[in-house]
This record gives C-alpha cells, structure tokens and sequence, in this order.
C-alpha cells in the first residue's frame, strides 16, 4: 500500500474518531492550531494549567509540543504533559520553534528530544541546530524536516512530500498547525512515520487548494481552514506529490 492511499485511510479514521490532541503551542498560533485541528475533524485542547495538564494529556489520542513562546512556567507544564504522555502511552510529536536562536531554548529541545517524542517536526535551521553540533540528542523517532519539499525518515526509510504552497509562509502558524495535525494523525495510525506523511500530504493539499483561490495571506488562512473541513480521503490519493519513497 503506498504512502498516499494510508494517508487516505488515515484521514477517514480520523473523521471517524475525532480524536482530541492536547496541544501546548505558540501563543501566536494557538487560534489557528485549534481552529484547524477543528476543521480537520479532530477535537483540541490547549489549558497548561499545572492541576489539569496530567489529566488532559493521559485522556487525549495524542500530544503536541511547541517552542515558540516558552517561559518558565510552559516549561514546567510541557515536562508534566511529556511525563503524563509517557506514562499512559500516549503518543507525542515535538516542534521546538526557532532553537536556532537562542541558546535556552535548544537546550530545552535537547532534554525533550532526549526523552523520544514519536515524531521530531521542524525545520532545516532547526534541526542542524540539533544535531549538526557537539552534544547533540539521541533521536530513533521520524525526523520531519519542512522545506520547499518536506523530508522524512525513520531510520532507512524516506519519503519526500512536495505539496504546499508559498503562501504557507506567509502566515503565522503554519508550521505550528502541522505539528498539531501530525497528533491527531498519530492518534489513528500507529505507525509514526506513516502520520507524519499522512499530515504533510493533508495540509500541503490543503494550502495548495486555499492558495489557489486566494489574494494575500489574509483570505489565505480562512481558505486553509475551509480547505482542511473540505478535504476528501479521495483528494489525498489523487493529489499527494511523492517524488521520492524509500
């Protein structure tokens, strides 16, 4: 079975699931995060209030961890949901935004990554600052590298994904929304690297659709969201771009 007829299955289970990802996300992003975790067909939830975080990740399908606005308190919280997700087999996805930045936060990444989330999503900055430089993590997770053509593997196994569209870029969250999709699909399809494709083919399709009918970034975002509730398991097998499966 290639990889665009199990993203279509994915995507059907996913419709019929409606599982919840618990989500501890860019403060920037968490309107579009949940919004399109929504229009998907998933469910999310966003609290990191210290009393509940436990209790929301262990009854979610999945978890996702993003980077993007850490502070002390956040850090605290994504130890306990990592804790939590861990304890319940509750399978995870990091996106540690912008480590190439600032010394604090890779280091942050580094202690996560070391704890093996399922999937590792970010970009070609980001995961050079992982792992291109001494002391760099442990990782047997899929590595999810995000591009102009997305790039993932697991061990010997690569997949090259080419949909998207340039105006992805051009708003705030994107990225941070396809960490998010990559737990709702790791909450239906249990092998990782298989999710990780299934979300990139989703909303790279998604993108190119909302790009096509769209004038700026503006009315780009609604159109992804609305793309996203409209997207047929049908459109994943007929529209994926490949171009490279190993």
């Amino acid at each position: 079975m290639d990889h665009a007829t199990r993203g279509a299955e994915a995507l059907e289970r996913l419709r019929a699931r409606a599982p919840r990802v618990h989500c501890l996300t860019n403060e920037a992003a968490a309107n579009l995060t949940a919004n399109g975790l929504l229009a998907l067909g998933a469910v999310p939830s966003l609290t990191d209030h210290h009393e509940e975080i436990g209790a929301f990740t262990r009854s979610a399908g999945a978890l996702a961890i993003n980077l993007g606005t850490p502070d002390s308190g956040r850090l605290a919280a994504i130890d306990m949901a990592v804790a939590a997700a861990m304890g319940a087999g509750v399978p995870w996805v990091l996106d540690p935004v912008m480590i190439d930045r600032a010394p604090s936060r890779r280091a942050a990444a580094r202690r996560l990554v070391a704890q093996g989330p399922d999937v590792l999503r970010l970009n070609e900055a980001e995961r050079a600052a992982l792992f291109d430089r001494p002391g760099a993590p442990d990782f047997s997770g899929v590595l999810a590298v995000s591009g102009e053509t997305d790039r993932l593997s697991r061990g010997e196994r690569r997949v090259e994904i080419a949909n998207g569209h340039p105006l992805m870029a051009r708003i705030t969250g994107a990225g941070c929304l396809l960490g998010a999709l990559t737990g709702a699909f790791l909450a239906v399809e249990p092998d990782p690297l298989e999710a990780a494709v299934a979300a990139n083919l989703t909303l790279g399709i998604a993108g190119e659709r909302a790009g096509a009918r769209s004038t700026g970034p503006g009315s780009f975002q609604v159109a992804m969201l609305d793309a996203l509730a409209a997207l047929a398991p049908a459109d994943i097998e007929s529209q994926a771009r490949i171009p490279c499966a190993l």
